[in-house]
């Protein structure tokens, strides 16, 4: 991420700037693991968005196999896959012999995909499939909305982006698209627009991240351009005490999106009496 000639907003500017987004919507399914044959026949008697079903190959409960005939006579995609694979798919310690995906699908269009309440992050100007294949699963893992990739990829590039992503586009919406196209859709959706680049003045934890966010992250030479900066309603940086003057753009986006993740999930209290 490099530095640019551009004077952040302050954060009275941000909030002034922000955009209402109380204006009522249809209430939306957010995308989770459903781990057993009881979870998925109930997201189905209720008419919940399952998109697809993943099946241990083999013979399984017979609760499971109701389960996934019911699923694969109502349209719903069906896969058999080995253990080790479903297994990959299930947090630590979790056993089951089926799993499928509750919310919406990997081919949401990208205004849909803007409507979500989940963040949706936007990569400008990554020259390093590597490195946007990471971003990639990153994003999918932390519980995004989706993910858009704003750089000049050729076809291979694009395909070694998604494979180096785990293929995560298999469950999760991942759009090589325009940063301009991105950016009017998301202030049509009403989000707020967050770049990460270090002419920021607050840190992530300076920052309230828990709304519905366009997280903008730069390229690994040039950072953001001064015309998707210029639409931004708020610009962190992320600390950086060593001599080398910045984090890969992965780690970056790690931080931030740490930094999100604290803010929304539930406190616990731990103290005893």
């Amino acid at each position: 991420m490099t530095e640019v000639g551009y004077v952040p907003l302050s954060c009275a500017a941000m909030t002034a700037k922000a955009v209402d987004t109380t204006t009522s919507k249809t209430p939306q399914t957010p995308r989770k693991q459903l781990r057993s044959a009881e979870e998925i026949g109930l997201a189905l008697d209720r008419g919940a968005p399952v998109h697809f079903v993943l099946c241990l190959e083999g013979a399984c409960d017979p609760a499971v196999e109701r389960v996934v005939e019911r699923a694969a006579e109502m349209g719903i995609s069906v896969r058999r896959v080995a253990e080790r694979q479903l297994r990959r798919l299930l947090p630590h310690g979790t056993q089951s012999q089926v799993l499928a995906l509750e919310g919406p699908g990997p081919g949401a269009s990208l205004a849909e995909v803007m409507q979500r309440p989940e963040v949706v992050w936007m990569l400008v100007g990554c020259g390093y499939p590597g490195n946007v294949g990471y971003a990639i699963r990153s994003a999918e893992v932390s519980g995004a909305a989706g993910i858009v990739v704003a750089s000049d990829f050729d076809r291979t590039e694009r395909r070694d982006c998604l494979r180096y992503g785990m293929r995560v586009d298999r469950f999760f919406p991942v759009h090589f698209a325009d940063a301009a196209e991105s950016l009017a859709l998301s202030r049509t959706a009403g989000r707020t627009v967050v770049a990460v680049e270090d002419v920021g003045n607050d840190a992530p934890w300076q920052v309230d991240l828990s709304g519905p966010l366009l997280i903008v992250i730069g390229g690994e030479e040039a950072g953001i351009p001064k015309s998707v900066l210029a639409e931004a309603d708020y610009v962190v940086r992320v600390p950086m005490n060593g001599f080398l003057p910045s984090f890969n753009l992965q780690a970056a986006m790690a931080i931030v999106m740490g930094e999100r993740l604290r803010q929304t999930q539930p406190t616990t209290n731990t103290s005893s009496d």
